[in-house]
């Protein structure tokens, strides 16, 4: 859900070649305010592969050694960041394991953004690296994972209902990404 001052529609909008640089400012005010406890900070989600259409609001995964709520929000709060409190943003399933994590909505006015703690070593944060990495290097289905986000979000603008017929297209996307982890030998690298 949606802060009050977040859009609950959602428009996908072909690759912006900004936001590359849009992730490094926010990565750098990440790193800073968490005082060197961020083993990585990734740009991760579609806005992170050249050519696929997106939402306009960048993703940052930032690879924690351990999610500590009670030291992890207030040092975020302390630069406008706020922690999102459903309970499915912060904890998800990856690789059959529950996996902790802390998701913040960017400060109010602040440029659209999305940060997920993750810890360094869950494979939920490989899950989005292996997302990231497959779409960049294969073009097809780039092309047809682009396609098929147009057109959900024109058939269901709703921000909820977007993420809950996404979510199982994702399952079919990562199951690809794994084979071709396994052909080409891919590991966890990182920006």
């Amino acid at each position: 859900m949606p802060f009050p001052d977040e859009p609950g529609q959602v428009a996908v909008v072909e690759y912006r070649p900004e936001w590359p640089a849009e992730f490094e400012r926010l990565a750098r005010r990440l790193e800073e305010s968490l005082e060197g406890l961020a083993v990585a900070v990734d740009h991760v989600g579609s806005t992170s592969v050249p050519g696929l259409p997106a939402k306009d609001c960048i993703d940052v995964q930032v690879r924690m050694s351990a999610i500590d709520e009670a030291r992890d929000v207030p040092l975020l709060a302390a630069i406008g960041f706020r922690c999102r409190p459903e309970p499915w943003n912060r904890m998800e399933v990856s690789a059959g394991r529950h996996c902790r994590k802390l998701v913040f909505a960017p400060p109010v006015g602040a440029r659209r953004c999305n940060v997920h703690l993750r810890e360094s070593t869950g494979p939920n944060a490989r899950f989005a690296l292996l997302f990231r990495d497959y779409l960049r290097a294969d073009e097809t289905a780039r092309r047809a994972w682009g396609a098929f986000k147009q057109r959900l979000a024109v058939n269901v603008p709703d921000l909820a209902d977007y993420g809950q017929i996404k979510a199982p297209a994702t399952e079919v996307l990562m199951a690809g990404a794994e084979r071709w982890a396994a052909a080409v030998g891919w590991q966890v690298g990182g920006v």
